[in-house]
């Protein structure tokens, strides 16, 4: 396993692959029982990983207990992120779910003790709940940074323009900066390619992209299948052969899988992982395996030796287009630079 810092703006290092624990515990009816997700665990710190991502409503905070038992005898070792907004259990209602600093401070509290732990590495918002000001947010994760109780802060899907918000006015107020942020990346799912990665490249932050494998779907399974258990327990969390774009991601995936002698599962772990080497700031894939032998088996990445011709293949077969202004930008620049294509020197600004 290699290593990278978490984004530009901070000396911290991770792991070029984290491991997401939404599949410790079995509290919403699915996932690894405790001695499965040891096993899990212990395969992923084998491999010289040290960066875990997790959150309070995990498993209905199963996922931080086992994930506290687990890091607790070398706990300076390992970056633990966690996540609030979200409620732990599906009671909680609106005094116990949300961006508002009430909840943050609550959820905090909680976390640390369900994780056994008296310090998170990096808390994340989990979602924009669409109604807290991002200064609460922003001088919440200020003042916990300055009680010691996190060390670093982020933003899981929010939208770009309040992240980038977000941003400045930590800078201005002299707040603790944003670290990086979390969305769903993968082949089957591009569209953080509009506006979400270039913000994350031009400031510098970190990029941790859930959801790797679209839910299962780039492991080719439910093309060779009509098993939908898994597809009915997460919803949208899955991504399916619905359009010719999909249609052309796998058979892109199976022909370089076959061309590399690996797994798709393996390709499309090691297409992100490319990314990730041509990127001036950290993208982390998480994985979320629920069994030792799939995490093995996508950990098989790591060895994939990918060229250049079959990264823009991939790229190609799976490319989001991206809307206005930025592919009216793309098309103007040969006409605003006197005919000459200049797009590879121009250097990111915000």
């Amino acid at each position: 396993m290699r290593y990278t810092t978490l984004g530009r703006r901070t000396g911290l290092r991770v792991s070029q692959l984290a491991l997401g624990t939404g599949n410790f515990g079995t509290g919403w009816g699915h996932g690894a029982e405790r001695a499965e997700a040891q096993k899990i665990f212990d395969g992923y710190v084998d491999a010289g990983g040290n960066f875990f991502d997790t959150a309070n409503g995990y498993q209905a905070g199963q996922a931080e207990i086992l994930l506290g038992e687990f890091i607790a005898s070398q706990r300076d070792d390992f970056v633990v992120a966690t996540k609030y907004t979200m409620g732990t259990t599906p009671s909680d209602g609106i005094g116990r779910t949300g961006n508002n600093r009430k909840n943050m401070i609550r959820s905090v509290e909680e976390s640390l003790k369900r994780l056994n732990t008296d310090h998170i590495d990096l808390l994340w918002a989990h979602i924009s709940d669409g109604a807290t000001p991002i200064d609460e947010i922003m001088r919440a994760f200020d003042d916990l940074v300055s009680a010691g109780k996190i060390h670093y802060a982020g933003l899981s899907n929010f939208p770009a323009w309040r992240i980038a918000r977000a941003d400045l006015l930590a800078e201005l107020r002299g707040w603790a900066p944003l670290a990086g942020i979390q969305v769903e990346y993968s082949l089957a799912e591009r569209t953080a390619d509009r506006e979400l990665l270039p913000m994350a490249e031009a400031l510098g932050l970190a990029v941790t992209q859930w959801s790797p494998l679209g839910g299962g779907f780039l492991t080719g399974k439910y093309r060779a299948t009509t098993e939908e258990t898994r597809a009915s327990k997460l919803g949208i969390l899955v991504h399916g052969e619905k359009s010719a774009r999909e249609t052309a991601i796998l058979d892109a995936l199976f022909t370089v899988a076959s061309e590399l002698g690996s797994t798709p599962t393996q390709v499309a772990v090691a297409w992100l992982l490319h990314k990730a080497s041509r990127s001036s700031t950290a993208l982390i894939p998480i994985l979320g395996s629920r069994t030792r032998e799939q995490f093995d088996a996508t950990l098989g990445a790591l060895s994939v030796e990918m060229s250049d011709e079959q990264f823009e293949r991939l790229n190609a077969a799976s490319a989001v287009e991206l809307g206005i202004p930025h592919q009216q930008v793309v098309e103007m620049l040969p006409a605003l630079s006197g005919g000459r294509d200049i797009r590879s020197s121009i250097i990111p600004v915000i």
